[in-house]
């Protein structure tokens, strides 16, 4: 079963190495330029984090210290526990509002409202089906014994995808805006620890796949965009992102007019 779920990780990622990468033909009178070298090294370069990230959290799975960790990190908050809190239910989709928000309030990122979204429903198809797929797999126990679906952490995750989409979409307006989504992602993984319902690892590797899984929209939206807008005509697109909760569910809703 290890087995399995770590070769489901390097499949992930290996996959999304696979297609951050260009296409270079070399032939006898072919040279790859240097712009297309640059180009290699800084996709290299963006998935050193979070490939590290989802490492360190399939490491947990075999290397004893990292399981220590886990345990000591458990052990600390059963010690400081006053009781939990539903912050992190609404926090994860904290990032990816304030995108929708910014746009409306005329503040313009790299992309328009329709490409945005597109965007947004690629990275969050990816992110929730490798979560869900290694929930089912794993079959890891939540630190506070309720369920065996703790690895990885699905919130993380949301919210780390949508802090690298805050990120994408506004570094070239100011980087404070992604610092800010991380921010406030990072403390959506610590409230999932402090609620004892996620480990160390599960967080962690939570984060990677948010990330990793909005980088591949990116790469993945020039192909995307072609093959299903391909219309160089420009729609108008309007449309509203709003969080919800029904007294049991939270969610995020979206309804878009193409």
């Amino acid at each position: 079963m290890k087995n399995k779920i770590i070769l489901q990780l390097l499949v992930f990622t290996t996959v999304l190495t696979a297609n951050a990468q260009d296409k270079i033909i070399i032939g006898n009178d072919t040279l790859v330029s240097q712009s297309q070298l640059h180009k290699k090294s800084s996709v290299y370069k963006q998935l050193i984090i979070p490939t590290v990230l989802v490492g360190y959290g399939v490491l947990g799975f075999v290397n004893d210290g990292i399981k220590d960790i886990n345990y000591s990190v458990r052990s600390q908050v059963d010690k400081r526990l006053a009781g939990g809190t539903s912050i992190d239910d609404y926090s994860r989709y904290a990032p990816i509002v304030s995108v929708y928000a910014l746009n409306l309030a005329g503040i313009k990122g790299k992309h328009n409202y329709k490409d945005l979204t597109i965007i947004v429903a690629t990275s969050h198809l990816i992110m929730v089906g490798a979560t869900m797929g290694l929930k089912s797999a794993a079959k890891v126990e939540r630190p506070d014994g309720t369920t065996d679906n703790s690895f990885p952490s699905g919130h993380t995750a949301t919210a780390f995808a949508g802090a690298e989409i805050l990120w994408q979409e506004y570094k070239d307006v100011s980087p404070w805006y992604g610092i800010a989504g991380f921010v406030v992602a990072s403390g959506t993984g610590v409230m999932r620890i402090y609620n004892n319902r996620h480990w160390l690892t599960d967080v962690t590797t939570g984060a990677g796949i948010g990330i990793l899984s909005t980088k591949l929209a990116y790469w993945l939206h020039p192909f995307i965009q072609k093959s299903l807008f391909g219309s160089k005509e420009e729609k108008k697109v309007t449309g509203m992102v709003m969080p919800f909760y029904n007294g049991q569910q939270v969610g995020l809703g979206a309804v878009v007019r193409f």
